[in-house]
């Protein structure tokens, strides 16, 4: 086997061996604190232009001491330090998920999983298994169904979507609500119905739709808004704060197991970040979190002030933004367009929170120093979003570098994509949902729309602006592994590349995990790549995704996650680390 080489500013190039020996034989150096944690015998790539790679990393506390040579490093080893050979495996940043739903994430473990399930079919043979355990009239409950990833459509069926006939055989007295994957519709069988009060006299909501037959029966498929009518009998005061702590305890322990070192939670109750911070305090939160309250204009307006937080608890909490969602998804055809659905001439989609609502919001934010993040799928969603932070930001021209973004911009007109770059706009955007639209997407809105402005990386950053990555969990699997394949492949199932001039190398893809996810979220002081002074946030993995042939990037798995220098995640089958 070859000996490991460094290349150092191009031209030279010395082998670790002859570094190590070099180093052996240099004088002493003055001596330095012990560190807590050294991590040497890596492959440390750092998202740092002045030292891009490493071998070693000495962590005091929860800060970086030190990056170098593993010889470097080994003089930070003391008594008492624990130390992690990497064994040649690839270190980074840690991840930081750009866009997820921390609750949902811990909900989804709790519930049916139907992210995988490929048939109507299927999904009913769970609920009747699911209903054969419950308790009489309790609430079966699954998320991550998809009509496009079924293998045929249900039948019967109204626009692709099954009828509540086939839950209520199975479900009779047992209420059920299933969630589409994005979140944006929901199906809903009999019983839900009947408790909910949704008969064929009920109207659609402003913003959503109940579907119906051509009877004017409602088929249980709830689009947007529609979805709150579901009314989900009620536990005791009790019962709703452990649920809900569980959901939190089990979304910590599932993020740091997939190497994720800070989560930015796409919309958050004041509650819900109450129960954070309590879990923070009490040193039971080990991923870092970023919050966007998301309660509406009139709750939000009085304790705005009050909740706004930057580094709670060592860095383990920040709430400094926003959420709004001005559509909804294209898979349920809530998207909102400029132009209608080439497969629903009738439909342009739905605008689920009025422009005159988030300008108001928009207010808001800026009087007390929060991001305004809105969810826009669609390209009239974009525009209209784009619009509001332009004019808001005209209206403040002492207000700089606010860093607003728009959450996913999956689908952009030609003429808003130099925007982002001109008004300093986020896109803050997943790359797994781009191979997991990809086999719909044309379908839903034309070839041309489709190829001009569909998950357009490429043509944002050429704009100027800042991409940066996530997954929107539990849309998609939080698993960064896989969304970092399908940013840098852009291939789907089927074994086609969407638009491939549009992918991510896999530098910049790295990035949009790491720095960029810390810059949108004015982190990157302190967090999202690996520099002396900053947290010690850094994973370990099995394989170099950066290297490796791109088709087993896939295969690479976490070994070890690593926030604050102290390790929350090691792998069951990787040996122990030590303690010298």
């Amino acid at each position: 086997m070859s000996t490991p080489t460094l290349i150092i500013g191009g031209a030279l190039t010395l082998s670790i061996a002859g570094l190590i020996a070099v180093s052996a034989s240099a004088p002493s150096r003055q001596a330095v604190t012990p560190a807590t944690l050294v991590v040497t015998n890596a492959r440390i790539v750092t998202v740092e232009a002045a030292q891009p790679q490493a071998q070693a990393i000495a962590i005091g506390g929860d800060r970086i001491l030190a990056l170098g040579t593993s010889a470097e490093i080994t003089r930070y080893v003391g008594p008492s330090t624990q130390v992690i050979d990497a064994k040649g495996q690839l270190v980074t940043p840690g991840f930081i998920e750009g866009h997820g739903h921390f609750n949902g994430v811990g909900e989804a473990q709790l519930n049916l999983n139907l992210m995988n399930v490929t048939s109507w079919d299927a999904i009913v043979a769970m609920v009747a298994e699911a209903v054969r355990t419950a308790k009489p009239g309790q609430w079966i409950v699954g998320r991550g169904w998809h009509q496009e990833k079924w293998s045929a459509p249900p039948t019967p069926n109204v626009e692709g979507f099954p009828t509540h006939a086939s839950l209520d055989r199975v479900s009779p007295e047992n209420p059920v609500v299933l969630t589409h994957a994005s979140g944006h519709a929901s199906f809903v069988n009999g019983k839900a119905m009947e408790l909910s009060g949704i008969t064929r006299t009920t109207a659609s909501p402003a913003g959503g739709e109940i579907l119906k037959d051509g009877d004017g029966e409602p088929t249980g498929l709830l689009r947007e808004t529609a979805e709150r009518l579901v009314r989900e009998s009620s536990a005791t005061p009790e019962e709703r704060l452990a649920r809900a702590r569980k959901v939190l305890e089990l979304a910590d322990r599932e993020v740091l197991a997939k190497g994720i070192t800070s989560f930015q939670d796409a919309g958050a109750s004041f509650a819900t970040i109450d129960l954070m911070k309590a879990m923070v305090d009490e040193g039971a939160m080990g991923v870092r979190l970023w919050v966007m309250v998301r309660e509406g204009n009139e709750a939000e307006a009085p304790k705005l002030a009050k909740y706004r937080m930057i580094d709670y608890g060592a860095g383990h909490l920040t709430v400094r933004a926003i959420k709004r969602q001005i559509d909804g998804a294209l898979g349920s055809r809530g998207a909102w367009l400029l132009e209608p659905y080439s497969d629903k001439p009738d439909s342009t989609g739905l605008n689920t929170t009025t422009v005159d609502s988030i300008r108001e919001t928009a207010r808001l934010a800026i009087a007390n120093g929060y991001q305004l993040c809105v969810h826009a799928i669609g390209d009239r969603a974009n525009r209209e979003t784009l619009n509001i932070f332009e004019d808001t930001f005209k209206a403040n021209p002492d207000k700089k570098d606010l860093r607003w973004r728009v959450e996913h911009a999956q689908h952009l007109n030609p003429s808003d994509i130099p925007r982002f770059g001109l008004l300093g706009v986020i896109a803050s955007m997943q790359g797994i949902h781009c191979t997991s639209d990809a086999p719909y997407v044309p379908a839903r809105l034309g070839d041309r729309r489709a190829e001009e402005g569909a998950y357009v990386w490429q043509k944002l950053m050429k704009s100027g602006a800042i991409v940066s990555n996530g997954t929107d969990a539990p849309v998609e699997d939080v698993n960064p592994i896989a969304n970092y394949y399908a940013t840098v492949s852009r291939k789907s199932k089927d074994g086609k590349v969407f638009y491939p001039d549009q992918r991510m190398s896999r530098a910049e893809a790295l990035r949009s995990y790491t720095w960029n996810a810390a810059y949108a979220a004015f982190e990157e002081e302190t967090r999202g790549s690996l520099k002396v002074g900053k947290y010690a946030d850094l994973v370990v993995l099995s394989k170099d995704i950066t290297t490796i042939p791109e088709d087993e990037i896939p295969t690479a798995q976490v070994m070890y996650t690593i926030v604050g220098g102290k390790v929350r995640y090691q792998r069951e089958d990787r040996p122990g680390t030590s303690g010298r």
